[in-house]
């Protein structure tokens, strides 16, 4: 049944993948977007690649920001293991790049078998994680065919994915076959996994990795920058906003009482987009600078536009008020818990199925709230920025949730440890 289960996504990816690759590559020129070199995607061109380790699979920016916490843990107890850190996207890509834990970084193969073949043999993984719930059929059965272990950390199945996924149950069960151990956020799930056919005794929950985010790094002097350009004022951030995002955000900003005396820094989730944000920003009317650009602001700067990758989480130390976007746009939302980190109030749209069971316990304790629209925005930004004490009381709220719910990692990299031995 495995093997009719692969075949059969071998033809659909045979048949979809000439007709989807055009469609792709017009949306990414026209969006600006870049993607991972596509040789290295091909399990071509590889830099040279350390044998018998632990390879890391992360699709993109805040699953990187989870493997990071996984690495350093596994470098802490097994300094002698090699390991590879793997990314899907040019963003999670460029922040992987470079990190201290990982012996060599490279763009996740097509899941294809030719490519997944080429990387594999390359690496001779002893054991393959998977960071979040990632499956990649031809990734799984290559691991299978070589007695690979894979693992799954910080797994979860949302509720739209757990619709699709039902759906073709009778198929998934046998290509989950490879999967030696998932290690669930929540009880929720680990019961959707068992629901979709993988055993219950090789599902553990260990809670979510994501809570244990340290104080995060940036270039020296990139907050005191910052800082600087916004002065005295009160700082609004949002970050990772999705595209249609950012005209509410800053309508909403242009209607704040005293917005003289209020700092914007825009973050798009894709920092190609930010000659777009600008402009935008100054068809409203505000002066905005790029944050490359920073040392060269105009004088009473209104807005800058985030335009580098890695630095938001570390400039939400300077946030009064946090939107975290990719939830007005229906994107499914993105992380509060970096924001939280400092005791800043988090506002977001509705649109949250990628952290549901996060933003759950941040609603239950008023760390965050929801605000539907631009009037909402408005409101919700004017209330927090006008009433210190709230906010204050939110964002001790959302760092004392942190701290609670702190030691998944540690968790974590113990129950990978039998395959490292």
């Amino acid at each position: 049944m495995a093997r009719a289960a692969l075949w059969l996504y071998r033809a659909a990816t045979a048949a979809l993948l000439p007709l989807a690759a055009p469609w792709l590559l017009a949306a990414d020129r026209r969006r600006g977007k870049k993607r991972p070199p596509l040789a290295q995607r091909l399990g071509r061109q590889l830099p040279s690649l350390p044998t018998g380790g632990a390879w890391v699979q992360a699709v993109s920016v805040g699953e990187v920001a989870v493997a990071r916490l996984l690495l350093a843990e596994l470098r802490r107890r097994h300094p002698e293991t090699p390991i590879i850190l793997s990314a899907t996207t040019a963003t999670g890509l460029s922040l992987a790049t470079g990190q201290q834990q990982a012996d060599a970084v490279v763009p996740f193969p097509l899941d294809l078998r030719s490519p997944v073949r080429r990387v594999l043999d390359a690496a001779q993984p002893r054991l393959v994680v998977l960071v979040e719930t990632e499956l990649w059929p031809e990734m799984l059965a290559g691991c299978a065919e070589r007695g690979i272990p894979v693992a799954i950390v910080n797994a979860r199945v949302s509720d739209r994915s757990f619709r699709g996924y039902r759906l073709l149950r009778p198929l998934l069960r046998p290509l989950l076959e490879p999967v030696t151990l998932a290690l669930a956020q929540e009880q929720q799930d680990a019961d959707r996994l068992a629901v979709l056919g993988l055993p219950a005794d090789r599902i553990q929950v260990l809670g979510n990795l994501k809570f244990d985010v340290g104080a995060p790094k940036t270039a020296p002097g990139i907050v005191a920058e910052m800082r600087r350009v916004a002065g005295t004022r009160r700082v609004v951030v949002a970050g990772s906003t999705m595209e249609g995002e950012e005209l509410p955000v800053l309508r909403a900003v242009r209607r704040l009482a005293g917005r003289e005396g209020v700092f914007l820094l825009l973050a798009p989730r894709h920092p190609e987009r930010a000659g777009d944000v600008l402009e935008t920003a100054a068809r409203l009317g505000f002066s905005a600078e790029r944050r490359t650009l920073l040392s060269s602001a105009p004088a009473g700067c209104e807005v800058v536009v985030l335009d580098t990758v890695g630095e938001l989480a570390a400039l939400y130390e300077l946030a009064h008020v946090a939107f975290v976007g990719g939830s007005l746009a229906a994107t499914g939302g993105h992380n509060p818990i970096e924001p939280a980190r400092f005791a800043v109030p988090v506002l977001t749209g509705p649109h949250v199925r990628n952290f549901a069971a996060v933003f759950r316990r941040f609603f239950e304790v008023g760390a965050a709230r929801v605000v539907r629209n631009e009037n909402e925005l408005a409101a919700a930004l004017q209330q927090l920025l006008d009433d210190p004490a709230a906010a204050r009381r939110a964002g001790e709220a959302g760092r004392g949730l942190l701290e609670a719910n702190a030691g998944a990692t540690a968790r974590t990299v113990t129950a990978l440890e039998r395959f490292l031995a």
